[in-house]
């Protein structure tokens, strides 16, 4: 899998830091929209209440007045030419539009504020309202129908006259359509709210907006579906001029009429969708500023890990040459020395310069433990077979560290190869290391273990060999390095420390 650029991870990072605080914001603000189309919801279902609070308070003042009248010694005793006097002061308290009207049991009419000529008047055309006061001895409140003689939308409402117990005459008061459009008007919250009055069946009498088009006609299908399932509920519905609506409604116990009110979707949607608009540009906009200055921070470390490349690239060109000359200085030195004695120090100085090399590809960071046991191995080439077994965690050495580590494995390998299980066609090294568990500091322990070699005894003299490998490990590691000779072959054990 190809290594992603550093631009390309930092501006990864930037975003992966910014996205969840984005997506955390825009959680929170649309939490606060449901808690807003709850509270929402509520104040609808407040507003039917307080109009259907209001319809009730006038609906009984009428009908107290109605009782009223309906004790009148005029009306009781069939005078209705001294009663006119006291309905005309009874209608003048409405807006215009208002009349009243008296029936006897089939519905013919005695009397009408709208006209003297009585005899001219047509019977009731809405006989079940009359049927039912004079059946009740009750108030009744009709739904919206055509007034006789007057060709209109009406609903009226309805009281008896009631001497010695028995129902004489039915007192009907067709109240104005303005006076119910007054009440929505002023219940209303603000211009965006829509409110209605329904008769029991569902019919405006009374709305806003758009009074003209929509009194008289029933109500839109997705609020007659649920209007009638409770005496107050809230639910969606859509209204006649198509807008989305959180609506309440709410029926009046008196009068069976209906009121509803309701707030639109969008009132609430667009300033959700404005809030989550501004908090995304913001975020992109901060995260195109992370992203930018991202950018720049890599294009300043990508010229800090050019230089610091290039500078290691010197180094290595230097030590590479150092030792060359070192070479050079040691074959014109040693000239006279044995073939043995200059392949030892070629291998000593060849030793020293793998681990350059390996310090090198690390930019000079260090080493971990396995490339340097490989890197010491790899001449001898045992990698790979079943003549060697490599095996420990990842653990990192310093560059001064990772060049003695070197240096010593060198010369246990050479030793291995001159006399040891390298020595012969069937010897096997195992090496591992690990942690000490009771150090104060951490520290390494690593064991070469040799098998299958000639027959080990130990060395009556200490050579140069031995020395470097002592001395390196107390001085350069701040560890320790022992041999044990035994005859089945010779065990190193190294003690390292890592900090």
């Amino acid at each position: 899998m190809r290594k992603l650029s550093l631009p390309v991870r930092l501006a990864l990072l930037v975003a992966g830091s910014t996205l969840p605080l984005i997506i955390f914001v825009s959680a929170v603000i649309y939490r606060g929209y449901e808690k807003d189309r709850d509270d929402a919801a509520a104040r609808v279902l407040e507003t039917a209440r307080s109009l259907r609070i209001v319809l009730d308070a006038e609906m009984q003042r009428i009908t107290g007045s109605l009782h009223v009248l309906s004790l009148t010694n005029s009306l009781r005793s069939g005078d209705f030419d001294r009663f006119r006097r006291i309905a005309d002061g009874f209608l003048a308290q409405y807006p215009p539009g208002g009349s009243m009207i008296i029936a006897d049991r089939n519905g013919k009419q005695l009397f009408s504020t709208a006209t003297t000529d009585t005899s001219s008047l047509p019977p009731r055309n809405n006989m079940d309202v009359v049927r039912k006061v004079f059946e009740s001895g009750k108030p009744v409140f009709s739904n919206i129908f055509i007034g006789s003689g007057i060709n209109r939308q009406i609903l009226t409402v309805e009281i008896p006259v009631i001497v010695d117990g028995q129902v004489i005459y039915d007192i009907s008061f067709v109240p104005p359509t303005a006076m119910f459009q007054t009440m929505i008007e002023k219940q209303r919250p603000n211009a965006e709210w829509a409110l209605s009055i329904f008769d029991s069946e569902g019919t405006n009498f009374a709305r806003v907006p758009n009074p003209q088009e929509t009194v008289g006609k029933k109500a839109s299908p997705t609020l007659l579906a649920e209007m009638f399932k409770s005496n107050e509920a809230t639910f969606q519905t859509i209204s006649l001029e198509g807008v989305p609506l959180i609506t309440a409604v709410a029926r009046s116990s008196m009068s069976g009429w209906l009121v509803a009110s309701g707030i639109p979707n969008s009132s609430l949607v667009l300033p959700l969708l404005r809030n989550l608009a501004i908090t995304i540009a913001i975020g992109v906009l901060l995260m195109l500023v992370g992203v930018a200055f991202a950018l720049r921070m890599a294009s300043t470390i990508a010229r800090g890990e050019t230089l610091q490349a290039l500078l290691v690239e010197e180094l290595n060109h230097r030590v590479k040459n150092t030792l060359a000359v070192l070479q050079a200085i040691a074959s014109q030195t040693f000239r006279t020395a044995t073939r043995n004695e200059r392949e030892t120090f070629d291998g000593r100085l060849g030793a020293l310069a793998r681990a350059h090399d390996l310090l090198s590809q690390e930019k000079w960071v260090g080493a971990g433990v396995h490339d340097v046991v490989n890197r010491v191995l790899e001449p001898y080439s045992i990698l790979g077979t079943p003549r060697v077994a490599i095996s420990g965690p990842k653990l990192p050495l310093t560059p001064a560290r990772a060049v003695m580590m070197s240096m010593i494995l060198h010369e246990i390998a050479t030793n291995a190869a001159k006399y040891g299980a390298l020595s012969n066609d069937s010897g096997k090294i195992a090496i591992d290391w690990n942690l000490l568990p009771d150090s104060s500091e951490a520290k390494l322990q690593m064991s070469w273990v040799e098998s299958g070699g000639p027959r080990v005894s130990a060395p009556t003299r200490k050579g140069f060999g031995s020395k470097l490998i002592e001395r390196g490990a107390r001085d350069q590691l701040g560890g320790s390095a022992t041999a044990d000779f035994l005859p089945a072959g010779v065990v190193y054990t190294i003690e390292c420390a890592l900090a």
